[in-house]
């Protein structure tokens, strides 16, 4: 079997890498994905975007790109779109367009449920399989909607749960995020608070593929933390967590390391953002668990409510015996990993 895949980003191509192990060897694919999953047509790296500028560059790029996967959807068994909705949602359309019976399954869909509420109709006519990772998404659909909660990819990641914490405090790591931007503005309030903390090691966790030059210049000075890459190894060894928003704080939960939110934006970015989602929490563990709950499972502090003041009293408050209660309930309404439900959908 062909499968046509487009993986734009790096954790969607994490996600890919445990799919394609339970899609096994008589499943080939072609598209767009990391070149260590086989022949990608592109370098992922030569996708990367900065700015609204480079972006506007690379619009030509991006268009003839979608075009040459339109044909390849020709030769293809199956189409499988993972995430970055920006370019699959397009090229979804753009396939139907071409070859209406070409089957699209969706893998890690588009929130539309927080924003965008008007992509739900087109997905729903366009794809069809709508394979949601979170379990809440399909009550926003249709009845009739081809889409089904195949479980979360994250647990077919992380394995081990803290069943008790220490004592004392012993490792903290902080996560300042993956983003230029998140990284310089939330860097100099990270330094305080470490400073602040009298504990044996602090990490922090800085993506691999980052060069050794642009941690220098997206950091600064580091010498009071011990740089570390594996975020899941780090957070199940930590005893707290400093964490930007993101999937980081799903992955903190799921593994059961206390831990506070801390995000600043740019002041008109997070304005607009607050417009236009309407959500109590920017944090996904939050986000999945008022779903489930009615309630917060972290604290969160946001823009100007990110000082050091804020981050130190939340850690010397920070009631962690109900956070792993609330983790370990977490993870058991999210129930498994996704990567086995959905190659059982792609080869049915």
């Amino acid at each position: 079997m062909k499968i046509l895949v487009c993986a734009l980003e790096h954790s969607a191509n994490i996600h890919l890498a445990s799919l394609k192990k339970e899609l096994g060897d008589d499943v080939e694919l072609v598209g767009i994905f990391n070149k260590e999953l086989g022949n990608s047509i592109v370098d992922l790296r030569s996708l990367a975007i900065m700015g609204i500028v480079d972006a506007l560059k690379k619009l030509r790029f991006f268009f003839k790109l979608a075009d040459e996967m339109v044909e390849l959807s020709q030769e293809a068994d199956k189409v499988l779109l993972i995430d970055s909705s920006g370019f699959n949602l397009p090229l979804a359309k753009k396939i139907k367009k071409k070859y209406p019976d070409k089957e699209i399954i969706y893998y890690i869909l588009p929130q539309a449920w927080a924003w965008k509420k008007k992509r739900i109709p087109v997905l729903a006519r366009t794809i069809d399989h709508l394979c949601s990772i979170l379990p809440f998404e399909p009550a926003y659909y249709p009845k009739d909607a081809p889409i089904e909660y195949v479980g979360h990819p994250l647990l077919d990641q992380i394995k081990q749960f803290k069943t008790e914490l220490r004592e004392d405090i012993q490792h903290i790591t902080f996560m300042p995020g993956s983003r230029k931007g998140e990284i310089k503005r939330l860097m100099p309030v990270f330094r305080e608070v470490r400073e602040a903390l009298e504990i044996e090691r602090a990490t922090i966790i800085v993506p691999k593929y980052f060069t050794q030059e642009s941690i220098d210049e997206l950091y600064g000075d580091l010498s009071s933390f011990e740089v570390v890459h594996d975020a899941h190894a780090t957070l199940y060894d930590a005893d707290f967590a400093f964490i930007c928003s993101g999937t980081a704080t799903l992955e903190a939960a799921l593994i059961g390391t206390p831990f506070v939110l801390a995000y600043k934006a740019k002041a008109f970015d997070y304005f607009i953002g607050r417009m236009l989602i309407k959500l109590n929490y920017v944090g996904l563990a939050n986000i999945m668990f008022e779903k489930f709950k009615g309630e917060a499972i972290h604290p969160e502090f946001l823009q100007h409510e990110v000082t050091k003041e804020n981050l130190l009293e939340a850690y010397k408050s920070y009631k962690k015996e109900a956070f792993i209660t609330h983790a370990k309930e977490l993870r058991e309404y999210l129930g498994s990993g996704s990567s086995k439900k959905v190659a059982q959908i792609i080869k049915s």
